[in-house]
C-alpha cells in the first residue's frame, strides 16, 4: 500500500472514531495530513471533486471534504480515472442514499480490474517462461562452445 493510501486509510478510521463534524481544516493542514500539494488540492476542486467552504475568503474543509479526499486518493491508488472517481462520489447522493449504488459500482469496477490484472499476469508468466527457455538454451550452447 502506498504512503498516501495508507495515510488516507488512517484518516478514514480516525473519522469513524471521532464525531468532529464542526471542525474545519485549512489548506496547509489538509495538505500536510494527506501528503499532497496545495496545487493538487486545487486541482481536485477545479475538477468538482471537492467543494470547500469559504470563511473570510479562505478555503476551509470539513470532515466530509476530508472523507472525500481520502476516497479520491484511495481511488487514484488503484488506478481509477478522475471521471470514475467523480461518478463514484456523485453516486453517494446528498445524504448517503446512494451508498448501495456506490458499493455495487465498486464491486463491478474491482471485478473488472481483477480480471484484467489476472490476464496481464498470465501473459507475463507466459513471457517469463518463454524467456527462461530461451535463456537456458543460450546458456547450454555457450557452455558447449566452451
Amino acid at each position: 500500500m502506498s504512503l498516501v493510501a495508507s495515510r488516507a486509510q488512517q484518516v478514514v478510521e480516525s473519522q469513524q472514531q471521532h464525531d468532529d463534524a464542526g471542525e474545519l481544516y485549512g489548506v496547509t493542514e489538509i495538505c500536510r495530513e494527506f501528503g499532497i500539494s496545495p496545487r493538487a488540492l486545487r486541482f481536485y476542486e477545479d475538477k468538482g471533486l471537492l467543494g470547500p467552504r469559504r470563511v473570510n475568503g479562505t478555503r476551509v474543509y470539513t470532515r466530509r471534504d476530508r472523507a472525500r479526499l481520502t476516497l479520491i486518493l484511495r481511488s487514484k491508488a488503484i488506478g481509477a480515472s478522475l471521471a470514475e472517481i467523480k461518478h463514484y462520489l456523485e453516486l453517494y447522493g446528498a445524504h448517503g442514499e446512494g451508498r448501495v449504488k456506490q458499493l455495487r459500482w465498486v464491486q463491478e469496477r474491482t471485478d473488472e480490474t481483477i480480471r484484467a490484472l489476472e490476464q496481464k499476469r498470465a501473459h507475463i508468466d507466459a513471457a517469463l517462461a518463454e524467456l527462461r527457455v530461451i535463456n537456458a538454451e543460450v546458456r547450454q550452447r555457450l557452455g558447449s562452445k566452451g
